[in-house]
């Protein structure tokens, strides 16, 4: 009753200058990530109303590639989640559980190995920022319900089951922020967007102005 995220939300994409352009001019192009260690699956990803930490990714990322820091963007997205595998929800967190019980007696089944989060070589923090095991259970579960749905849709006609549009998560990062705390410096809301309709438009975010600055000076004027 509650699955359904109807509320618009503001994201930031982490990128750069030339794919922030094409983004907002050329809307409907949207490249998904399909990287095996995407920490929600494969999608288009978002910081949740984060633009400076969307920003400093991007720099990092410049940085890794060694590519010049100051080629780093950010776009803007006005976001409905829509049917969203939201894992601050704890019916959505049993249910990736669930599927990685199912996951991981398939892959006792065939001898494979189960995937595994590793730690990135320049994470001084050692937060597994590779997230192998987590979109490989992810997307075992995408696939699954998909499966069952074309099955249902094929037999029926119809199916009862519902595709998620997105995954939502919250993740706690980069190293306690004082003593004693647990607070983390990189905490953030991340969005991964499956479903491309999700995504209302894109926008250059704007710099933020003095409010009471401009209104003393009009009144000055």
């Amino acid at each position: 009753m509650y699955d359904t995220r109807s509320n618009l939300i503001i994201g930031f994409h982490g990128t750069d200058k030339g794919t922030a352009e094409k983004l907002i001019n050329q809307p409907n192009n949207i490249k998904l990530s399909e990287e095996p260690w995407d920490w929600l699956g494969h999608g288009f990803y978002f910081w949740e109303n984060n633009e400076a930490r969307a920003l400093n990714w991007a720099k990092d990322r410049q940085r890794r590639k060694n590519l010049p820091e100051s080629d780093a963007a950010v776009v803007g997205a006005v976001i409905q989640l829509g049917y969203c595998c939201d894992l601050t929800d704890s019916r959505f967190t049993q249910l990736v559980r669930g599927f990685f019980l199912l996951m991981k007696d398939a892959y006792e089944k065939a001898d494979k190995p189960m995937p595994a989060n590793k730690d990135s070589q320049d994470d001084e923090h050692k937060d597994r920022l590779m997230r192998v095991l987590d979109c490989a259970v992810i997307q075992y579960m995408h696939s699954t319900i998909e499966e069952a749905y074309f099955q249902e849709c094929a037999s029926k006609g119809y199916s009862s089951l519902k595709l998620f549009d997105s995954v939502r998560g919250v993740f706690t990062e980069g190293g306690l922020i004082y003593d004693g705390a647990g607070i983390y410096a990189k905490s953030h809301i991340q969005l991964c967007i499956r479903n491309p309709n999700c995504i209302k438009g894109f926008f250059n975010p704007r710099t933020e102005v003095d409010f009471i600055k401009s209104l003393k000076d009009k009144a000055l004027a």
